[in-house]
């Protein structure tokens, strides 16, 4: 999922007075704006509290205090208080209606919490208001994926690699959804492509693994599902196909395996009977 980035502050705060931002510049609320631009390695309670002080301070104009309400809730985002960001961005668009970063960002908070419908119309808003707007597609299609709407999924990925062929999560999501739906050939060159472009989670080597799986390649699909597992050591999906695949080489190990990943997600080998493969 892709989360709007943090907006700096300063020189919404300072635009149009070279003064102000001398000022601004020779006090401590640098620091306080500092924090609340801080990046991912930024710890999130320094983040909160950056922006707290500035929105409290009553010195932003009210296009900086849309982004620091944005840049709180992102925050909250990754301590996983989801309705605290969501107020947030509430906040955020109200001060700003055609800010389109926290629109998205709310989108994100919905899905997380599993509240899909209103994940999609939040999507469905950020693409309105910007339709060039990878990143909204790309959302949209993982919500998609969560309902196992597959059609719907592709359309969107297609989109947001349309607008953006780097992006990977969306290779990764595609090639995930076309390995469900039997697009097998085209899935791997997404996987592939995803991991030229840096892609280093378990969900996208779990996807290519599928994807080998399904075409009886089982030496590629256990090195695929080791790749994962090294990443993500109790990923169900992984052990559960890597047991089918050593199953397959006749290999009575993935006994093992399967075993495992049923005591992790009971289900699983109903879901992989979803995908065609037993």
């Amino acid at each position: 999922m892709f989360i709007g980035r943090v907006a700096p502050i300063l020189a919404l705060l300072a635009a149009g007075s070279p003064a102000a931002a001398q000022q601004l510049q020779n006090s401590s609320q640098l620091k306080t704006i500092e924090q609340c631009n801080g990046a991912e390695r930024t710890p999130p309670k320094v983040r909160i509290a950056g922006c707290t002080a500035l929105i409290d301070s009553g010195d932003a104009k009210p296009s900086a205090l849309a982004v620091a309400y944005n840049n709180r809730g992102n925050a909250y985002m990754t301590t996983a208080e989801y309705d605290r960001a969501i107020s947030d961005f509430d906040r955020a668009i109200g001060i700003t209606p055609d800010y389109v970063k926290p629109v998205n960002n709310r989108g994100v908070a919905y899905l997380k919490m599993g509240a899909y419908d209103r994940a999609i119309e939040a999507f469905g808003e950020a693409i309105r208001l910007n339709p060039g707007y990878a990143n909204a597609f790309a959302n949209r299609a993982i919500t998609h994926l969560k309902l196992k709407q597959y059609d719907r999924a592709l359309q969107d990925f297609d989109e947001a690699i349309r607008l953006d062929p780097n992006l990977r999560l969306a290779r990764s999501g595609r090639c995930w959804a076309r390995a469900v739906v039997g697009d097998l050939q085209a899935g791997l060159g997404d996987c592939d492509i995803a991991l030229q472009l840096g892609a280093a989670d378990a969900a996208t080597h779990d996807s290519r693994a599928l994807i080998h799986l399904k075409m009886g390649q089982f030496a590629a699909a256990i090195d695929d599902y080791d790749s994962a597992l090294r990443l993500k050591p109790n990923l169900a999906s992984a052990l559960y196909g890597r047991g089918l695949a050593k199953l397959g080489q006749g290999d009575k190990a993935g006994d093992r395996d399967v075993s495992a990943a049923r005591l992790i997600e009971a289900k699983v080998g109903d879901e992989f009977a979803g995908y065609g493969v037993r």
